[in-house]
């Protein structure tokens, strides 16, 4: 796992002036977005008379990232001040959990929702058992347990690879080995295998809404806001996840140099992961139940 680059002694290596630029900027405009709009649909989805098991996961999803802008300001300061962590110790662990726990938590449910939508599409038969709200409540909850527990290792000084106490987003060169055995864990089951179960949806519910009967059907709505959310789904995974996944991995496996494009790269792909965040509310909007009629109201209101 990465979250900046890999310190060095060299100054040639380094492109401190770059994230000093980029990672303010991108990351106080995410916040401001990723706060007022998260907030927002927290307190929509808490209004809503409609608790569908849709609705519970897209409210977790929403709490997820709540929790993770909130921390982007810490982050901000930190580049700001020239790559100088003033916060402490403890909080500089929690930063980089709390960057990991939000994407792939993101991540997993955005899959949950897919999957949850392909069905009622795919086997409307069993949609009951797929949109009981009992059974995603506990899907939640076991996401939330799981990728809490896989992250704890960044908790770990050691491992997150933080040796100078005011040096919090930028990882020591010794850690490298330990991060390359960790991302290649973590490349497979948590992105690759949720990617490709959300495409394996999106082709599958195209195949499905093509064929004759689809058209005629009384569900066509709900068949339109399921489409909407594995497309929206696999849009954020290739946007905000894909790009990220494919350059950290690069970054973990070249140590030279001459790679300063490719950490710059790193960082602008970093960035979009964390737009992820202020991103989401827009699937709500279109493809969460009763969504977009309550934000009607309160504007009318």
């Amino acid at each position: 796992m990465v979250d900046g680059s890999f310190t060095n002694d060299s100054s040639n290596c380094t492109i401190d002036g770059f994230k000093q630029v980029i990672y303010p900027i991108m990351y106080l405009f995410i916040f401001f977005l990723g706060a007022v709009g998260n907030s927002l649909s927290i307190y929509v989805f808490f209004q809503t008379s409609k608790r569908t098991s849709v609705n519970i996961y897209m409210q977790n999803l929403a709490i997820s990232d709540l929790m993770f802008v909130s921390t982007l300001p810490f982050r901000a300061s930190y580049f700001l001040l020239g790559s100088r962590w003033i916060f402490g110790d403890i909080l500089c662990r929690i930063m980089t959990y709390t960057l990991y726990v939000n994407m792939y938590c993101s991540i997993y449910f955005l899959t949950v929702l897919s999957v949850v939508r392909f069905i009622a599409i795919v086997h409307p038969f069993k949609r009951e058992k797929v949109t009981n709200r009992k059974y995603a409540r506990i899907t939640c909850v076991a996401i939330w347990i799981f990728v809490l527990a896989a992250a704890s290792p960044l908790l770990n000084k050691g491992i997150a690879g933080y040796r100078n106490p005011v040096k919090c987003l930028d990882l020591h060169p010794s850690s490298r080995h330990s991060l390359l055995m960790m991302n290649s864990f973590v490349l497979v089951l948590g992105f690759i295998l949720p990617f490709c179960t959300i495409v394996f949806c999106y082709v599958f519910a195209i195949r499905a809404l093509l064929k004759p009967r689809a058209a005629l059907s009384k569900g066509a709505i709900s068949h339109r806001k399921a489409l909407l959310t594995i497309t929206i789904s696999l849009i954020l995974s290739l946007i905000c996840f894909l790009p990220y996944h494919i350059l950290r991995t690069a970054h973990l496996m070249h140590s030279s140099c001459s790679q300063a494009s490719l950490h710059q790269a790193l960082v602008v792909t970093l960035c979009l992961a964390a737009m992820n965040s202020c991103l989401d509310p827009f699937l709500y909007y279109f493809a969460a139940e009763d969504f977009k009629a309550k934000i009607r109201s309160l504007c009318c209101r």
